[in-house]
């Protein structure tokens, strides 16, 4: 009986033991790149061992998972990874996969003999629960940050901060790569530094559309910060909620509190804050600090810089996701069987308009995507922006026109139409990735019928893929209208449920848009007061637009609850 008790000691000694050798590796998840503008290119990830002489490499690996069904896509153990520099008793390794994934979510696992070390089953835009492999049945940790088509090449989302475990430093938004090497604003090991000694001596907020940039000069004293946290408040203020040393503000884009929060590296001194409220005005403050994860320490003592902006009262004149078809975009071929298309498998997010002239070969075509009619008249500061892909051919044979003249049904030749594709921006060299063409200012052409088309010619050497995504088009409704005959219309009650009265002048014709431009209703209308139905809309915000048979306009807006 006391052999098998001494035995048995022996055995919950080695188990004890093995578990210790399992929880006791100091490894973790250290940088990533898994997307870029244009073709993906030089995706990596990184690892950091502590005393990686104290272990056989092979023991450790790297699964890479699918966030689409929470299975391993693929896998790789360390002893084939690129061994970087050493930084005291850190090693930092490199693995360059075939490819990574572009998230939504998707996930890697830090693994040690089958196991995966704690904490590091982490996933970028959002969370997964694994099905397969060594992480089955656990959910990620959202990093936090992410990477996406508009990430320059050649950075990398990366920790920060000064420590010893994975726990003390935090994720900061792309910055410059460093694979092999340690983080920008990271120290392996290293000891804890004081506060930051001061805050930006320089910082504002400008507004653009419906964007706020929020840029800053960096900190300069004695002892310099790591990095930032940005405030963000949708009103005008000068109060915030203030930091606290040793418990890390974690990554908050959502506004549907009002409020946000982004950590940002030192050395990049700008963020821009995009799809924000028409409308609408904004604080932000900036806290510089030092270190990270329990070891931060925010300069929170003085006055924090504050700044404000004011988004403009922008109206969605027209949008197009092209999320079931071409909506009220149409297209017209003049040369050539091919034609622009929908497709539900590509576009950002999928859901495309699309052409194609390569048919056994590249054919000739000429084919427009023409918007439908634009009444632009009365708005100021107007806008047109899209997304799109290119792959195959070259960008020399796509153009942006625009006209005031088009009839909207005939031949688009038989209208006058201006080219401005300068305005935009198109991929180069080619791929597959959707990237923001940029803005344009359209306000020279604003007519109470305009048109926007997207023109693809082919040859017979040359047939780019070109699609195209996320066509809008912003407006800032004026009250200082060019337009003499316009006049402001008085709509009640509003907010409104099932009727809307209107009082006119002279008899004439009314139509009632949403905010993307689509007509709801229209008809006629007669001197005096007109109670129009309303049933059929949906809540939201509506524009009523009247035109008497003298040719003067009127415009108002309405709610419907």
């Amino acid at each position: 009986m006391k052999r098998i008790y001494k035995v048995s000691i022996l055995f919950l000694g080695v188990l004890f033991l093995g578990s210790l050798n399992i929880m006791a590796q100091n490894a973790w998840l250290n940088e990533l790149h898994y997307d870029n503008s244009g073709t993906d290119v030089g995706e990596f990830l990184e690892i950091v061992i502590e005393n990686p002489g104290s272990y056989s490499l092979s023991d450790f690996s790297v699964y890479l998972y699918n966030g689409n069904n929470g299975g391993v896509y693929d896998s790789q153990s360390m002893d084939n990874f690129t061994t970087g520099v050493s930084v005291g008793n850190f090693t930092i390794y490199t693995w360059y996969p075939s490819s990574i994934q572009n998230g939504a979510p998707d996930g890697i696992a830090l693994v040690y003999q089958g196991t995966v070390i704690s904490g590091q089953f982490l996933s970028y835009e959002g969370e997964l629960l694994a099905t397969d492999g060594p992480a089955v049945g656990q959910t990620s940790t959202d990093i936090g940050v992410m990477e996406d088509s508009g990430t320059p090449i050649g950075e990398s989302l990366q920790l920060m901060g000064s420590g010893s475990s994975y726990s003390d430093f935090i994720w900061q938004p792309p910055a410059s790569e460093t694979p092999g090497l340690e983080n920008n604003g990271q120290s392996l090991g290293g000891a804890v530094d004081p506060e930051p000694s001061n805050y930006p001596a320089i910082f504002a907020a400008t507004a653009s559309g419906l964007s706020i940039n929020v840029s800053w000069t960096e900190s300069i004293g004695a002892q310099l910060p790591i990095g930032y946290l940005l405030l963000g408040e949708k009103e005008i203020t000068t109060s915030f909620d203030v930091p606290v040393d040793g418990i890390p503000v974690e990554n908050d884009l959502d506004w549907s509190d009002d409020k946000v929060a982004i950590n940002v590296s030192y050395g990049v001194g700008e963020y821009l804050f995009a799809g924000l409220e028409p409308n609408s005005s904004y604080s932000f403050t900036i806290f510089p600090y030092t270190n990270a994860g329990s070891n931060i320490d925010y300069k929170t003592d003085g006055t924090p810089p504050v700044a404000n902006a004011s988004i403009a009262n922008i109206t969605v004149i027209n949008k197009e996701t092209f999320s079931l078809g071409l909506g009220n975009w149409t297209q017209y071929s003049v040369i050539g069987d091919q034609v622009w298309e929908w497709s539900d498998i590509y576009g950002n997010p999928p859901g495309c308009a699309v052409m194609n002239g390569y048919s056994g070969g590249p054919v000739p075509n000429e084919d427009w995507l023409i918007s439908p009619s634009l009444d632009l008249e009365g708005f100021v500061d107007i806008t047109f922006g899209f997304d799109h892909a290119r792959n195959y051919g070259s960008n020399e044979d796509l153009f942006i026109m625009i006209s005031t003249d088009y009839d909207g049904v005939s031949d688009p030749n038989t209208g006058t139409w201006e080219d401005i594709t300068s305005d935009y921006t198109f991929p180069d060299p080619g791929s597959w990735t959707f990237n923001d063409a940029g803005i344009g200012d359209i306000s020279a052409y604003a007519s109470n019928s305009t048109y926007i088309a997207f023109l693809y010619n082919s040859t017979a050497s040359d047939a780019a893929t070109w699609e195209v995504d996320n066509a809008e088009v912003l407006g800032v409704l004026s009250t200082g209208i060019s337009d003499k005959n316009l006049t402001k219309l008085n709509v009640y009650p509003n907010p409104a449920s099932n009727k809307i009265n209107i009082e006119v002048k002279e008899s004439g014709l009314f139509k009632i848009t949403d905010i993307t431009g689509k007509l709801m209703i229209d008809g006629g209308i007669i001197l005096g007061n007109n109670t129009i139905d309303i049933d059929i809309l949906n809540r939201g915000l509506y524009i009523v637009e009247t035109i008497s048979t003298n040719g003067v306009k009127s415009i108002g807006k309405f709610i419907v609850r």
